[in-house]
């Protein structure tokens, strides 16, 4: 049984100064030993990491700890800068990138880069990704919204039908949570506004009639199993139904007729919420996703499918077989 955990992240272990570069505040690492270090925005904590984040070797030794095959890398979203002028997310997409080539090249294929764009513009964005995609990257990671411009803007559905014209996946990250002072304790921007974000994003892109404009041929994959969006569908789909001239948008069907249009991973952390999810989803749009290697993520890749008392079909096709197909992955 192949297995895939298409969701995981890294930082390279060096990377240029970029607020001497640019001025201003920007991502950079403290080293605080051999195989620890803080990531910084300015002088602040951002979040401690270890060497699991740059060294393919730690990456490769968790994997066969885990019985994980392939491994699809992607950046943190911290990386993105879409807040920042084009031309600097054009360096860091071109840098952050070529990185992530590196940490790849030792693993014999097991290690799978996606690449980063400046989705703030779509002229760029596309050529970053066409290098991309010929240098070895086998899809792009994006975040769900560039400011106040959601997935169903203009520009960024544009992008979307270049990656369908071009055959690359998308897979879809929350960042830049929505934030308040009710939000500011316990991880709540964490555990309530990134799930929001996912949710927020499929809202817009179904309502709007984005995915109507969008090819079907279009590989598109959400984080987190799609974040709260699964478990307020009925909500949705209700309000569509009911309150049809304020609430359905331009959307040709109902919300729960597209379900079949996106993926989602399986980082939903509880047996009963996967099995959910599965249901509504159906087994061959979830896959396997860990966040590795970030505390939030799954501790042991691979244990909640595994565990979660599903046929031997649909566990072969939630630890592996879906991922293989959607970033279409050759079999050794």
């Amino acid at each position: 049984m192949t297995v895939v955990d298409m969701h995981s992240h890294f930082f390279p272990e060096t990377w240029p100064d970029l607020s001497e570069r640019f001025g201003g505040e920007w991502p950079w690492m403290r080293r605080d030993g051999a195989d620890h270090a803080m990531v910084m925005l300015g002088d602040k904590e951002f979040r401690p990491i270890t060497s699991a984040c740059w060294d393919p070797h730690v990456r490769l030794a968790d994997m066969d700890r885990d019985g994980v095959d392939t491994q699809v890398i992607s950046a943190t979203p911290v990386l993105f800068a879409y807040q920042r002028p084009a031309d600097q997310a054009m360096y860091c997409a071109q840098i952050f990138n070529d990185a992530l080539l590196d940490l790849v090249a030792p693993a014999g294929g097991r290690l799978v880069p996606l690449c980063q764009v400046p989705l703030q513009d779509t002229d760029l964005a596309c050529r970053e990704l066409e290098r991309s995609l010929a240098n070895g990257h086998k899809g792009v990671q994006i975040g769900n919204h560039v400011g106040d411009r959601d997935l169903d803007d203009e520009q960024i559905v544009m992008f979307l039908q270049h990656c369908a014209a071009l055959n690359a996946p998308v897979f879809v990250h929350p960042w830049d949570m929505f934030s308040c002072c009710r939000l500011e304790q316990w991880m709540l921007e964490w555990t309530v506004s990134m799930p929001a974000e996912s949710q927020l994003s499929l809202n817009r892109l179904i309502l709007s009639g984005a995915f109507d404009r969008l090819p079907e041929s279009l590989r598109i994959c959400f984080a987190h199993g799609g974040g709260s969006f699964a478990f307020l569908l009925g909500r949705l789909d209700n309000a569509w139904r009911r309150r049809e001239t304020v609430s359905a948008g331009g959307s040709l069907r109902a919300p729960a007729a597209y379900v079949d249009r996106f993926s989602v991973d399986s980082a939903v952390f509880d047996e009963r919420t996967l099995r959910f999810l599965i249901e509504i989803m159906s087994p061959e749009r979830v896959m396997l996703g860990s966040d590795y290697p970030f505390p939030l993520g799954e501790e042991h890749v691979g244990q909640l499918i595994r565990s979660a008392g599903l046929d031997d079909n649909t566990t072969a096709k939630l630890l592996g077989n879906n991922a293989m197909d959607f970033f279409r992955l050759s079999p050794d």
